[in-house]
């Protein structure tokens, strides 16, 4: 696919920043499909794949449970070796130069702070932490994956397809022979990816300092998100009531396109490295 940004386009960007000097970004799946994890929508904002597990379903359901963490056995081969790409690298280079009032992330891969972005909101949580539901323990995930490995060293043997959110592509097995570990610190509590699932609540705190950099920032920048989940656009739509410009780099539609003072349709990777080193 072809990453050249238009250079009227990135004119009209520069321009922009120059009147907008801090911003605030929300970062989306575009900025780490460069590095090999999928994302959930095509171009027109419509579901790829089969919607993601509900937080009721994997809360109620013990074999939703064992199917889940079995995909992200396998899929925690793609997640956990992934390093940042050109969209973190830029964005960490923007908060250097103290251009971001702040950085809102919808991911859950961790690769802005490992760029080196510091003033960052993980919005849904980090796929790399894990949480007891009972006793409030966490612990790495690369910790459980080990632990997943040798409970289930025949799993461990299939290949399957990486798929957003540190899941993959296996289906067709009696997922009820898969063995999860409880909690290793309470010894019997039910342990979930501290994310926030479908169906479940972005936590107040989150929300509020988010809220917060909506109201002090000079502009809003979406970087790789089609906003289509509710989460992130209901920021957009503060930013739109208090009268602060918004623009887009996004390939394809957005949910806040009504919204945009304009959107460039290029590679967010490309053009935030070209931004940074305005």
């Amino acid at each position: 696919m072809n990453n050249f940004v238009e250079p009227l386009a990135l004119w009209r960007l520069k321009d922009w920043l120059h009147a907008h000097p801090r911003l605030l970004v929300i970062g989306g799946a575009g900025c780490s499909t460069e590095v090999g994890i999928p994302d959930y929508r095509d171009q027109s904002g419509q579901w790829k794949r089969p919607q993601p597990v509900t937080y009721q379903a994997f809360m109620g359901d013990v074999l939703v449970r064992q199917r889940y963490w079995a995909r992200s056995m396998l899929g925690w081969r793609v997640m956990g070796q992934a390093q940042p790409g050109a969209a973190h690298k830029a964005l960490a280079l923007m908060e250097q130069q103290g251009r971001l009032e702040l950085l809102i992330t919808q991911n859950v891969d961790g690769l802005h702070e490992a760029a080196g972005s510091q003033h960052t909101v993980d919005l849904h949580g980090r796929i790399g932490t894990v949480l007891c539901t009972d006793c409030g323990h966490r612990f790495a995930r690369a910790e459980l994956q080990q632990q997943l490995l040798a409970l289930n060293p025949a799993w461990a043997q299939l290949y399957a397809a990486p798929a957003p959110d540190g899941d993959a592509d296996l289906e067709g097995q009696d997922f009820s022979q898969f063995v999860v570990p409880s909690c290793p610190h309470c010894g019997t509590g039910l342990i979930k990816p501290d994310v926030v699932f479908f169906g479940e609540t972005v936590p107040r705190d989150r929300v509020r300092t988010c809220m917060d950099a909506v109201a002090s920032a000079d502009a809003m920048l979406i970087a790789g998100s089609s906003l289509m989940v509710y989460s992130g656009y209901r920021f957009v739509l503060a930013a739109h009531e208090q009268g602060k410009s918004i623009v887009a780099i996004n390939r394809g539609v957005t949910r806040a396109d009504a919204l945009l003072d304009f959107k460039v349709e290029a590679d967010v990777g490309q053009t935030l490295m070209a931004l940074a080193a305005y």
